[in-house]
């Protein structure tokens, strides 16, 4: 989804606003859910236990009053239990003195039994019955409506604890917004600084613990844009320096040449120191052209069964006139039998030229350098090991980074364009394998490439 589309959308605050609006509300409705029962029942229990009491009251007051026909009592005391909403049933001769109490009830109270009902259907009403007994076939059923009203009443005063509950939840989410909004605000604020350029940018680490994970990888981010960044601009300023020599060289000849000051017996030699320089221009450019493509997925591999020994014997034989010519012997050291794996030959002859290059620059006449290939917990090895000067715990550090030591040392020692190691790196990556940097035995640099067998 397009950035503007996305802002389009709820935002955080009416997010959390909203969020705290419906927990607030469904926190009430539920709490409501459970209430109104419980306060039914416990209304309807205190309505049985009250109208028990008055029929019990009635049947006394009445017993043995339906025979002798006070008529009078039984109107005054039914029309004060009408007025108070209890309804009032009188059973002479098992017939009730108006309709609509149910024929099981008064069969039962004329039967000489208690009737307590919970819930009745008189006149097609729940109501709640209690029924007593006053003498053969005659009786009382008092009745009181098995609605008590405590569901509405309850309902009826919901309103208030929801208007507060919602008030309550859209507040906190309020707050709970702000909160997390403007350090997010302010991160993105700094992402917008880092894209522009500056690798100044700080945030302050607070809580809570996942807005300080934010900043301090922001943090991060900017103190590795910084470093990246520099390192790429020591990159670029070697690589320019390594283009502008051979450069300077060519050009000087070339001028020379069409000047016409070079001499009949000086056009070869000339003409060699020109190849040379050219040589290394294009060594220089496929090294760059290389290091851009590692990464690519196209970069091609083409796997098939190598033996490392066969492949150690052949690389030293191609290099040892070149050693002799410095004057470094270069040997190998492998097993007697094959070493065997399925990996590409001609990246692994790429990978191991590069460092044979290196170590034949810095190797001084006399120390050796040295070719190993043996195997070490199921994984294939090469080594190359030289006698030269080495590298510091610090150089180890960043022996693969481009351009690395070639800063370090431009000046104090014979250095390359900086990218061999780099480019060694990425080829045992793509190999599947790795390689790592240490000192030699032989008193130099060794570097061990890993590759799975």
């Amino acid at each position: 989804m397009p950035p503007a589309e996305r802002r389009r959308g709820m935002g955080l605050t009416a997010r959390a606003v909203l969020a705290g609006g419906l927990v607030a509300l469904i926190s009430v409705l539920v709490t409501a859910a459970v209430a109104v029962p419980l306060a039914v029942r416990a209304s309807e229990a205190r309505a049985r236990d009250t109208l028990a009491v008055e029929a019990n009251l009635v049947a006394e007051l009445l017993k043995n009053r339906v025979d002798v026909g006070r008529v009078n009592d039984e109107q005054r005391i039914a029309k004060q239990l009408r007025n108070e909403g209890t309804g009032i049933y009188i059973i002479r001769n098992g017939v009730a003195d108006r309709a609509g109490l149910p024929a099981h009830v008064i069969q039962r109270v004329t039967g000489g039994s208690e009737v307590s009902q919970r819930a009745a259907l008189v006149n097609g009403k729940l109501v709640l019955v209690e029924g007593r007994p006053l003498g053969t076939e005659d009786g009382i059923v008092l009745t009181a409506d098995a609605t008590t009203g405590a569901a509405k009443a309850v309902w009826r005063n919901l309103w208030l604890p929801l208007l507060a509950g919602l008030a309550a939840g859209v507040l906190l989410g309020a707050l709970l917004a702000r909160r997390i909004a403007k350090p997010l605000r302010t991160a993105a604020a700094a992402a917008v600084r880092l894209r522009s350029g500056d690798r100044g940018v700080r945030l302050p680490v607070t809580s809570p613990p996942e807005v300080a994970d934010i900043a301090e990888a922001l943090n991060q981010l900017s103190s590795a844009l910084a470093t990246s960044e520099s390192r790429q601009r020591e990159f670029l300023l070697s690589i320019s320096h390594e283009l502008k020599t051979p450069l300077t060289t060519l050009r000087g000849y070339a001028e020379a040449l069409g000047d016409g000051v070079v001499q009949g017996t000086e056009t070869v030699e000339i003409g060699n120191v020109m190849l040379g320089e050219a040589d290394h221009l294009g060594r220089l450019i496929d090294d760059l052209l290389a290091l851009a493509r590692l990464d690519a997925v196209d970069f091609p591999l083409t796997f098939s069964t190598v033996d490392l020994t066969v492949l150690a014997e052949n690389v030293a034989g191609a290099w040892r006139p070149r050693g002799t010519a410095h004057g470094v012997p270069i040997r190998v050291e492998s097993p007697d039998g094959p070493l065997v794996l399925r990996t590409d030959a001609g990246r692994v002859r790429q990978l191991v030229d590069g460092l044979l290059e290196n170590a034949l620059r810095v190797t001084p006449p006399g120390a050796p350098i040295v070719v190993a290939v043996f195997a070490r917990d199921g994984a294939m090895i090469v080594e190359v090991r030289d006698g030269g000067p080495g590298f510091t715990d610090d150089d180890l550090a960043v022996a693969f980074e481009r351009g690395a030591l070639h800063q370090r040392y431009r000046g104090v020692r014979k250095v390359g364009s900086g990218l061999g190691l780099a480019l060694a790196a990425g080829l045992a990556r793509r190999l599947g394998g790795s390689i790592t940097a240490g000192h030699a035995p032989e008193g130099g640099a060794r570097f061990t490439v890993t590759l799975p067998s």
